[in-house]
């Protein structure tokens, strides 16, 4: 769980600068998607090797959750919580909403299927060469309100999930000593923080008409 959890994590960080290249224009953005499908067979075993990830992550949260329901078959019959925060007492729902929005992040940006007016658009590079203008899809994606509002929804749940997980992430790997995990959990939320900061600007600037 702590290890497939960290390579999405990871992903999640550098999917996230990649895509701020936004703010510096069509030019940077679209130079940087080439550069991404130009990498060819290395750019398709960092997918699989994503797919497998969050696979194994899916597949692991399931047992943990069983097994933690078989611990204990006669659910409490009042809950008191004292330490459990609420990150963490609701990590399967939040993750099962990052599911649903990464089958339709799949589905927006990647295939073009929900929206295939934002995909045909081209755009040539000032070398010359004319590639799909991944500028003009986003801004055009993000330029209407219910796409944005539930981009920003979502964010808030990856950085909800982000918050516990990255603190248990190193509490499972037993990196940290038990003394260290107040400022662990700090340095987890500031973290989710910031994903859900850089994340969130993107849609809120180009529905606010910043970002054009």
């Amino acid at each position: 769980m702590a290890i497939t959890g960290f390579i999405w994590f990871g992903f999640v960080v550098m999917h996230m600068l990649g895509n701020l290249q936004v703010y510096q224009g069509a030019e940077k953005l679209n130079a940087y998607a080439k550069f991404l499908k130009d990498l060819g067979p290395l750019l398709w075993v960092a997918r699989i090797g994503l797919l497998v990830a969050f696979v194994g992550h899916v597949v692991v949260a399931i047992q943990l959750k069983r097994e933690n329901s078989n611990a204990r078959p006669v659910s409490y019959a009042k809950n008191s919580t004292i330490q459990a925060s609420l990150a963490s007492r609701t990590m399967i729902y939040s993750g099962l909403l990052l599911l649903t929005f990464l089958v339709y992040h799949l589905l927006h940006f990647t295939l073009g299927i929900t929206n295939p007016e934002h995909y045909t658009n081209v755009y040539q590079l000032k070398n010359g060469e004319m590639v799909h203008d991944v500028y003009a899809m986003v801004i055009l994606g993000f330029q209407q309100a219910p796409i944005s509002i539930a981009y920003i929804v979502f964010m808030f749940f990856l950085a909800l999930h982000f918050s516990h997980a990255l603190g248990s992430m190193f509490q499972s790997l037993g990196i940290f000593a038990p003394k260290h995990n107040p400022t662990i959990q700090k340095l987890s939320s500031a973290l989710a923080l910031i994903v859900f900061i850089g994340n969130s600007s993107m849609p809120i600037s180009i529905l606010l008409g910043f970002v054009k």
